[in-house]
C-alpha cells in the first residue's frame, strides 16, 4: 500500500486501465492502440488526461508456473515483455500517475519487481499492489481520493436473468472494496477482466421545518473524511486480453471462463466535481 498525491487541473479525465498481459498471444494490440489514441485526444471536451495502470501489464508466466503450456513456448521472456510494455507506453509516459503491481508480476518477486521497473521506465510512481491517491488542485486543496488496487478473485453471477445477473455483479464489486477505505469517493480494481461500474445510489428522504414538508436526497461531499459506501463510485477496469485465439488454447479458455468486453474506465471530473465513471468498450 502507498499513499500518493497528484495535483491536477480542475477539469480532467482519469483513465483506469490494466490487464493487457503484454507478451501473451491473447493480448489485443489493436485494442491497446485504441486506448493510446484516446489518452492522446480530448475526451468529452477535456484534454487533461491521466492514467492509473491497474496491474498485470505483463503476462510474466514462466515454465515453472502451472498456467504455462506449449502455446507459450514462443512467448517473449518477462524482461522482453517489460521492454515492450515500456516502449508502447512511451508516447503517453508523462500521462501516467501510478503503476500498480498485479498478481502476474508479483509471482516473479524472486526475479525482481517488474511492475516497479515499469513505473521507473515511465517516470511515474509505483503504487505497490494497492494505493490511495489524493487528487488535489494547484493550491494542494483536496478534490477527491481514489482507492486503486489490482484486486483478487472473480466477479460473476449464476443468476439466469440478465437484470439480476448484472445487479449481483455490481453488488459483488461494491462489497469487494467498500470496507477497504472510508474516505475515497472512487474505488477501482482490476484483475477480474470485467468492465463494470457501480455508481453512487441516492435515496429520497423527507424533512419539515414546522410549516412545510421538503424532499432531499442522501449524499456526501466527495472530499469528506467519511463517505458512505452508497455514495461512492466503484469500478472494475476491464482488460485488453481476449478469451480465444485461433489455433491456441489459453489458460482462461481451459479454466472455462466466459468472454468479457475489452476496455477500460474513464473518470470524468469537471470544475473539481466527479461527474461520471465511463466504461469504454473496445474491439478485439
Amino acid at each position: 500500500m502507498k499513499l500518493l498525491e497528484a495535483r491536477l487541473e480542475s477539469s480532467h479525465n482519469l483513465f483506469f486501465a490494466g490487464d493487457d498481459h503484454e507478451g501473451s498471444k491473447h493480448s489485443s494490440q489493436s485494442a491497446f492502440l485504441e486506448f493510446l489514441g484516446m489518452v492522446k485526444a480530448p475526451y468529452m471536451g477535456c484534454a487533461n488526461n491521466y492514467v492509473v495502470s491497474t496491474g498485470d501489464q505483463l503476462e510474466a508466466i514462466t515454465v515453472g508456473d502451472p498456467r504455462y503450456a506449449k502455446d507459450k513456448l514462443n512467448d517473449p521472456l518477462p524482461l522482453a515483455q517489460l521492454k515492450r510494455a515500456i516502449a508502447k507506453r512511451k508516447e503517453i509516459a508523462n500521462k501516467h500517475l501510478v503503476v500498480l503491481e498485479g498478481n502476474h508480476c508479483a509471482k516473479l518477486w524472486h526475479f525482481g519487481n517488474l511492475a516497479e521497473e515499469l513505473a521507473n521506465g515511465l517516470g511515474c510512481a509505483f503504487g505497490t499492489y494497492t494505493c490511495k491517491l489524493s487528487i488535489k488542485d494547484k493550491w494542494r486543496r483536496l478534490m477527491y481520493k481514489v482507492f486503486a488496487t489490482h484486486g483478487s478473485g472473480t466477479i460473476r453471477s449464476v443468476a439466469d436473468d440478465p437484470i439480476r445477473r448484472e445487479a449481483n455483479m455490481r453488488l459483488s464489486l461494491k462489497r469487494k472494496m467498500m470496507h477497504k477505505a472510508g474516505d475515497c469517493a472512487v474505488m477501482v480494481m482490476g484483475h477480474s477482466h470485467r468492465l463494470m461500474v457501480t455508481p453512487p445510489q441516492h435515496s429520497l428522504y423527507l424533512t419539515d421545518d414546522g410549516e412545510r414538508i421538503r424532499q432531499h436526497y442522501t449524499g456526501y461531499e466527495q472530499n469528506a473524511p467519511y463517505i458512505h459506501p452508497d455514495a461512492r463510485w466503484y469500478g472494475n477496469s476491464g482488460s485488453f486480453c481476449r478469451l480465444y485465439v485461433e489455433g491456441e488454447s489459453g489458460y482462461a479458455e481451459r479454466a472455462g471462463y466466459d468472454p468479457m468486453e475489452l476496455g477500460f474506465l474513464i473518470l470524468r471530473v469537471r470544475d473539481k466535481k466527479i461527474v461520471g465513471l465511463d466504461p469504454i468498450y473496445l474491439g478485439v
